[in-house]
């Protein structure tokens, strides 16, 4: 198949790139500006564009088989609300336009931040009602862009969505989620989040996402998560790796307020958010915890271990220079 990846240089739409080319299939990469590091080597075509343009889509669109659509603008936090609605929102407007006129199946890579939340008790899935997400622009945006791709199916385009959990692994070039793993690796902290996640190879979601453009229904939610554990476990996994002494015990109701207050105040000052804000500290005191039952029943996602993904991303880093 000839197939369009939007964000191949991201840490997902990069793995489904060499995984697809491992496969046997053509890749068009939407770039913007000059060739990025993260394709280097690849045989990819490049195509400049980026998914705020609608024409540039439609032209890189031309002739594929199907469009995988991982870009997106990630953010944890109150500001940049503009960019999240441009990029998230009228990005997948303009991906889902240019699937239409070149008749391509489409594989909308959303986030497991969508759907209603897990809990200590119990994991959430595809139709668990509900909601419990913290409303930060992220969320809101990645929400819009999957009702987007929701009326679509609705109209009769042939579109999967699928709801990553926690990714690690290699071929993080920005890095994204892979921070968390740097900052352990670099600083000890004895305060870890008090919620949780669910942690997945991105390797495992790469061919999920490959499955799911071959055998997904259309209309059809497919969540591709992994492990379910509390964010102290995942540190406590992760400082291991390093050798590093653990963290002592999770972060409180009263120092997550305290220190989200205090990067609030950073950012207005500042007049730029960063990672330590009132959203991204409330998004970590819950416990995003998920079930993949139906991508492993409907499409054959299957999951390794998470020290997998945590040991790949650990060495990944160290031979590209992100650690010493």
């Amino acid at each position: 198949m000839k197939i369009l990846i939007t964000g191949a240089t991201g840490l997902l739409g990069n793995n489904i790139a060499r995984l697809a080319l491992e496969d046997g299939h053509q890749v068009v990469t939407l770039i913007r500006g000059t060739a990025s590091k993260a394709l280097e080597k690849l045989e990819v075509k490049l195509a400049p564009g980026d998914v705020t343009d609608r024409s540039s889509l439609i032209q890189a669109a031309d002739g594929v088989d199907a469009i995988i659509h991982s870009a997106a603008m990630l953010h944890i936090g109150w500001n940049r609300a503009a960019e999240s609605e441009s990029v998230n929102v009228e990005g997948t407007r303009n991906v889902v336009a240019a699937a239409k006129l070149s008749n391509a199946k489409l594989v909308h890579i959303s986030t497991v931040n969508t759907l209603a939340i897990g809990n200590r008790e119990g994991t959430a899935d595809e139709d668990t009602p509900g909601d419990g997400q913290i409303p930060c622009n992220y969320v809101v945006s990645k929400r819009g862009a999957e009702q987007v791709s929701t009326e679509a199916a609705k109209q009769g385009l042939n579109v999967s969505i699928v709801h990553p959990g926690f990714m690690l692994g290699p071929w993080d070039w920005k890095p994204s989620s892979g921070r968390m793993l740097l900052e352990v690796g670099k600083r000890w902290t004895p305060l870890a989040p008090s919620g949780g996640c669910s942690v997945c190879d991105v390797r495992d979601v790469a061919r999920g996402v490959l499955l799911a453009m071959e055998r997904g229904r259309a209309g059809r939610h497919y969540i591709l998560a992994g492990e379910n554990m509390s964010y102290f476990e995942l540190w406590s996994r992760m400082s291991r790796v390093f050798n590093k002494q653990p963290p002592l015990t999770i972060m409180r109701g009263p120092a997550r307020l305290i220190i989200g207050s205090v990067g609030d105040l950073v950012t207005k000052i500042r007049g730029c958010e960063s990672d330590v804000n009132s959203a991204s500290l409330a998004m970590s005191s819950q416990f995003h915890c998920y079930s993949s039952r139906r991508a492993m029943d409907e499409l054959g996602y299957t999951t390794r271990p998470a020290d997998e993904a945590i040991l790949a991303a650990m060495q990944w880093f160290q031979e590209n220079g992100y650690l010493k």
